[in-house]
Formats: structure tokens, C-alpha cells, sequence
């Protein structure tokens, strides 16, 4: 890359689930839709040929919502989020089915569309990549726009794209002027654009410890910035304290990592407050399956299995607990997936609340190389207990 300053694009789709139902159903354009519903959503189509569909209102389980569109977010509703709690916030939301084999279908094309630009891609999941166009000639807003345009024109979705001299600073940046934004961040712009952000904005800094933050009066990037690194290491220890401080000032070293074959795949979620483990299981379970569900899906674009289950668990007190199990087979589908992260959860001491869930496979290899595995049903995962 000889002398050039880095250029590193994040590249995030908008809305990227809830925008490909809309392709499917024009009509519900301007309205707050969720996605997450079941087989009772699927929209029904009327002897007129018009549609009807299902309102949140009417949704009984314990599903946690996949994604949901900016009105919808206007209203409260967020991924991750309880089923029944968003039918609280957005009771006359409509409400669809995830689909994604169709998901899939319009990730490949978006990334298809940047790969005519460069191989030098980083994949973040069904709906985000990073880009690094330090090689690529041309000024860096054009080359912004040709990228976006080129998603457009292979998908009839929008998406937004930061460009700046990292990834941390990339990722910000493409929050910053959702939906259908283009952003480009230098140092210089720090100070104006990154510091008044609060500091939750910071992807890594979890509400957890943004309250934590909150209790020492640091509210913002730049609060964090001129903050005393004795103080962050006394409430945050000496990693992570160092790690806030380098994020504080636009530092990020990290490269672009391409490659052909992951060493595994991951999913996981934090929580908006911290869960009781018995009191919030109606959570806690389906939180868990949906991130088996995603991984799964990974999994299936990607064409891999793994013969290795792990699962991540975040304490209140940011305590990290994993806990692996190793099978005879490879397995890629959700619902072995599952079982298998149930096994994991059984070896926790789940004793105090949790503020995060994440589940790994690991020990990957291409899933025509592999046999399907009926792995044991374990029984009720420790939420259910």
C-alpha cells in the first residue's frame, strides 16, 4: 500500500431485513413493520388480490424481534427486543416472517456489487462489511457514491457507507447519517463529529458499561477523552481502561481482515438491562435461539460446518464465562446448533444476572466435506429451569 493514508470504508445495509419485506411489500413503505413474526404472519392475500396483514397486537409467544423498520424504531422497537414488549411499545405495527434464504439471496448480491471494486473485503455479517480502498484512485466522497450506487442498482435497497482512516471510525461513521448516508471522517473531524456523540455510540461500549460511565460523570466521546486514565482503570480495569482510551482519540490499528477460510463464527447480543436468569428467561430463550438461528445462517451463506459449539456469557459485574463442547461431526443447522450451546449452558454457574449471550462454531470446514449430526436433545436449557 506504500505511503497512502488509509482509506477504510464500512459499508452497513439499511434496515437491511425489514427493507428486503419491503421490496416484497411496497405498500407497507412509511409504516412501522417488525420482523420476527412466525407462520401466523405470513400476509394473506385477499380475493381482490390486495393484502392483509398481521399486527403486532395480535402476537402471542416469546419470539424477540429480528429487525424492524425506522418508523418502527421511532416507536421503540428494536432488534432483539421481547415480542410482547414491542407490542406494548408499537401495538398497530404490522407484522411479518423472517425469510432468510431471501436475506441471504440479497447479501450475496450487495457483496457481489462491491467485489467489483475489490477483494479487499472484511465480512461482518449478513448486512455490513469493511472495505479497504487505500489502493483504489479516485477522491474518496466519488468513490463513496459509485459503491452505493453499484448496491443499488444490483439490489433496490440503500445503504450507507463511512469512509475514514480506520475501522473504528468507519463504523461510527456510518450511523451518523442513516439511512442512505455517506460519511467521510479525517482525524481533524474528531473533535466536531465523534466527541459530543454519547459514548454508548462506541461500538464495544455496551449499556452496561455505559452506565457505568455515567455514574463518573463521562457522558460523551470527548468526556471520555479528557478523562483520568487512573479513574477508567479503577472502574474498569487496566484492559479495558486502555482500550477506552485509545477508541477515545480515533485510534484503531486494526486491518482489514480478508480470508477465505474462517476459523469460526459467531453471534451474540447484548442485553438492554441486565436479565435475571429465572425471571427473564422468556428473554433469555428466544434471545438464544435467534442468535442459533443467525449463526446458522452464516453458516449456510458461507457453506461451512464445525465440529466445535461454544457459548459466551457477559455477568453483570462483566465477569466473561465460555464454556465449548466438541462433537464427533461437524454440524451447521440451528437446531443442533442449539441443543449444543444447551449442553455448553448446563457447565455455568448461572448465579448473577446477564448482560450478554453470544454462541461460537468453531473448528470449521466446508459443509460438503461434513455429515449431518442428530445430536441428543439435551433437555430444558437452564433459562427454562
Amino acid at each position: 500500500m506504500g505511503d497512502r493514508p488509509r482509506r477504510i470504508a464500512h459499508l452497513d445495509m439499511d434496515a437491511f431485513y425489514a427493507s428486503v419485506e419491503l421490496l416484497r411489500y411496497p405498500e407497507l413503505r412509511g409504516q412501522p413493520v417488525v420482523i420476527g413474526g412466525g407462520r401466523n404472519a405470513v400476509p394473506e392475500t385477499l380475493p381482490d388480490g390486495t393484502r392483509r396483514f398481521a399486527r403486532l397486537r395480535d402476537y402471542v409467544g416469546r419470539g424477540v424481534v429480528t429487525t424492524s423498520t425506522y418508523e418502527a424504531r421511532a416507536l421503540g422497537v428494536f432488534s432483539a427486543m421481547g415480542m410482547m414488549k414491542a407490542a406494548q411499545l408499537a401495538p398497530d405495527a404490522f407484522l411479518l416472517p423472517t425469510d432468510f434464504d431471501a436475506y441471504r439471496h440479497y447479501s450475496r448480491l450487495f457483496k457481489d456489487a462491491v467485489h467489483t471494486f475489490t477483494d479487499r473485503i472484511e465480512d461482518r455479517g449478513i448486512d455490513e462489511i469493511y472495505v479497504d480502498l487505500t489502493d483504489l484512485e479516485g477522491e474518496s466522497r466519488a468513490l463513496g457514491s459509485r459503491i452505493k450506487a453499484a448496491v443499488r442498482q444490483a439490489t433496490g435497497l440503500t445503504c450507507s457507507i463511512a469512509i475514514a482512516p480506520n475501522k473504528l471510525l468507519a463504523k461510527i461513521g456510518s450511523e451518523l447519517d442513516k439511512p442512505d448516508g455517506l460519511t467521510i471522517l479525517a482525524m481533524a473531524d474528531l473533535e466536531s463529529r465523534i466527541w459530543p456523540l454519547a459514548a454508548k455510540k462506541v461500538n464495544g461500549i455496551g449499556p452496561r458499561a455505559s452506565e457505568r460511565l455515567d455514574s463518573i460523570g463521562i457522558y460523551t466521546v470527548g468526556d471520555l477523552a479528557a478523562a483520568d486514565l487512573g479513574l477508567l482503570q479503577e472502574h474498569f480495569g487496566r484492559k479495558y481502561a486502555a482500550w477506552l482510551a485509545r477508541i477515545a482519540r480515533g485510534l484503531d490499528e486494526r486491518v482489514v481482515v480478508v480470508s477465505s477460510e474462517p476459523k469460526s463464527m459467531s453471534r451474540e447480543t447484548t442485553f438492554e438491562r441486565d436479565m435475571h436468569v429465572h425471571k427473564d428467561r422468556a428473554v433469555l430463550t428466544p434471545a438464544l435461539t435467534a442468535l442459533c438461528e443467525r449463526l446458522a445462517g452464516d453458516l449456510a451463506r458461507k457453506g461451512y460446518s464445525g465440529r466445535t459449539v461454544g457459548v459466551k456469557i457477559k455477568f453483570a459485574d462483566f465477569k466473561v464465562v465460555t464454556r465449548d463442547l466438541s462433537l464427533p461431526e461437524a454440524l451447521a443447522d440451528a437446531a443442533s446448533i442449539r441443543r449444543a450451546a444447551g449442553a455448553c449452558l448446563k457447565r455455568v454457574l448461572l448465579d448473577r444476572r446477564i448482560r450478554l449471550i453470544g454462541v461460537r462454531v468453531s473448528a470449521l470446514e466446508r459443509a460438503i466435506e461434513s455429515k449431518s449430526l442428530a445430536v441428543p436433545t439435551q433437555g430444558l436449557l437452564p433459562f427454562d429451569c
